[in-house]
């Protein structure tokens, strides 16, 4: 591991209509569009040498370009218990004997473009607090009036209801468990919200109350109960309400999801591509998005970070339809397992691991991890979420993630700036949306995060080097060195070498003597600069400069 990364996005040029490899992993397949862009794909391929720049002059590219128009969606179901035992007993999208190959869907920097997956926010430019507050709000949560129960869920982990609202929206409504009041409810808003700002396509999810009184039964409604569809009675919505906390003045409190726009076409995985959309290019077990996601999702304890809460629509954006990718249902973060608080496996271990149960055979029980000797207040809005044991290389899912497995450093360091972006301020403000009503749970869960954070940022800072925000000023190299910026690590004593780069052959010739941090006098399109430690010749960051003022590339090793 740490070889210079070459990158390869198959991108869509729209002027041209030519597909080039570009920088950012393995395109899929080389089914594309047309037959046309087909051609074109397999030419470049094939043809040594036919187009071997390694920098274009749009790059850096920032956002991918117009989808191409989707012809035949398919709608899919993946069956839980299949999700569970496929990643469990096998590692989906990893050909045997192979190494994890570089991410994919970034560009010459490293950055991840806008697209249908994800669209930089306060990573690339700090949101303000109240739109972090808003978050992915659109339309807004549901009208006043009575709410028509349009359909219902009596069965599984989390019953709930479709309701409509007096303006014609659709909701989906999920409740609390009875013991634990504001847990679930809070923690869909709350990390919503985090993922909105991190760059995810996520629901709009509000904290509503409603009464029974409130809720009228729609004459078309129906639910499935043991796998047969039969009309919803107004006896369901009692049964389902029954158990259910309720407030001083009678009030059930729930979390309102939007329905997401478009035409819902069920879950994607976390490894492959769809085979029905021409911009599923990057396979997903490789795209730096979803790797990064293990770090978000590590942040704020997501542990059911799965297929089965995700969904693709089919959309139109000026009349062009193409598939959104989306995150959803975040009930069992924070401190949350949705039914329940989370035990303190969760996070540390998978559910089916084999190394703690042998452990704890071997020692005959007395073997005790640090995870079970954690801590937690007696706060149930909080649930089980603590920060003392929380090991950000150690944090798991409930089973094994594909895109997860085969996060790399790079990947990793690239969500951890994100989550050191966040300042405690903004942090309590997102968590405030979840409308805790004891102050010790804000304060708590707050506090929580933001020691979470600066673990994140000390773990995975010192995979790499963590160097950011190149840019020339004044003739001269300069960059931003998180680890002292956060107080993790003194600010280092850095190293540079020169080289011209070739930007068709890929070739780099050092510059002798060129070893300060100004740019050296040399007439090249493109110079190297590589930069490591005094102390430290693994761990490296070479920048890409074109026409001796715009910083291009970046590839790192460790």
């Amino acid at each position: 591991m740490g070889k210079v990364r070459q990158r390869v996005l198959a991108r869509v040029r729209p002027a041209e209509q030519v597909v080039h490899p570009r920088a950012g992993g393995q395109p899929a397949s080389p089914r594309l569009p047309s037959r046309l862009l087909t051609v074109c794909a397999l030419l470049l391929a094939l043809t040594p040498g036919l187009d071997a720049r390694r920098f274009y002059p749009d790059d850096p590219v920032e956002r991918m370009p117009r989808p191409v128009p989707v012809k035949s969606a398919r709608k899919r179901g993946i069956n839980d218990y299949y999700d569970f035992f496929k990643n469990t007993l096998t590692d989906p999208g990893r050909p045997p004997g192979k190494n994890i190959p570089p991410a994919g869907a970034v560009n010459s920097l490293g950055e991840v473009p806008d697209s249908d997956w994800y669209t930089n926010r306060h990573g690339r430019r700090r949101m303000a607090i109240a739109a972090l507050v808003r978050g992915p709000e659109k339309a807004g949560p549901p009208a006043g009036g009575t709410w028509e129960v349009v359909a219902a869920k009596t069965e599984g982990v989390t019953p709930g209801f479709t309701i409509q609202d007096s303006k014609g929206g659709t909701f989906l409504l999920k409740f609390d468990p009875p013991d634990y009041p504001e847990m679930a409810t809070a923690a869909d808003v709350v990390t919503s919200r985090f993922l909105y700002a991190l760059g995810y396509h996520v629901p709009e999810n509000y904290i509503v109350t409603l009464t029974r009184q409130g809720l009228r039964l729609s004459s078309k409604a129906e639910v499935e109960e043991y796998g047969r569809i039969r009309p919803l009675r107004e006896q369901d919505i009692d049964e389902i309400l029954a158990p259910l906390p309720r407030d001083a003045e009678g009030r059930y409190r729930a979390v309102a999801s939007r329905i997401l726009e478009g035409e819902s076409l069920g879950p994607f995985k976390f490894y492959g591509v769809r085979s029905d959309d021409p911009n599923d290019i990057v396979r997903h077990e490789h795209r730096r998005d979803l790797r990064g996601l293990r770090v978000f999702s590590s942040w704020v304890n997501h542990t059911d970070a799965k297929s089965l809460n995700t969904l693709d629509t089919l959309v139109k954006d000026g009349g062009v339809p193409h598939i959104r990718h989306h995150l959803i249902d975040f009930g069992a973060s924070l401190g949350s397992d949705s039914i329940t608080a989370k035990s303190p496996r969760n996070g540390n271990v998978y559910l089916f691991a084999w190394k703690p149960s042998a452990l704890q055979f071997a020692t005959l029980g007395l073997y005790v991890p640090r995870w079970m000797r954690a801590d937690y207040p007696d706060i149930r809005g909080a649930g089980r979420f603590e920060s003392e044991v929380f090991d950000p290389g150690a944090w798991v899912p409930n089973y094994p993630n594909p895109a997860f497995n085969r996060c790399l450093p790079d990947d990793a360091f690239w969500a951890a700036r994100q989550v050191m972006r966040f300042t405690d301020e903004e942090i309590r403000a997102v968590v405030g949306t979840g409308r805790y009503r004891d102050s010790r749970t804000v304060d708590y869960i707050a506090r929580t995060l933001s020691a979470r954070r600066d673990k994140i940022g000390r773990y995975w800072f010192a995979k790499v080097l963590p160097l950011d925000d190149f840019r020339i000023e004044n003739g001269r190299l300069q960059f931003d060195d998180l680890a002292a910026r956060y107080g993790f690590a003194p600010a280092g004593d850095y190293r540079i070498e020169w080289s011209v780069f070739d930007n068709n052959t890929g070739k780099t010739t050092p510059i002798p003597g060129a070893h300060a941090f100004e740019l050296p006098a040399h007439s090249a399109d493109y110079l190297a600069a590589r930069i490591r430690l005094a102390s430290d010749p693994v761990r490296t960051v070479t920048v890409y400069v074109r026409g001796r003022s715009q910083v291009v590339g970046i590839d790192r090793e460790w």
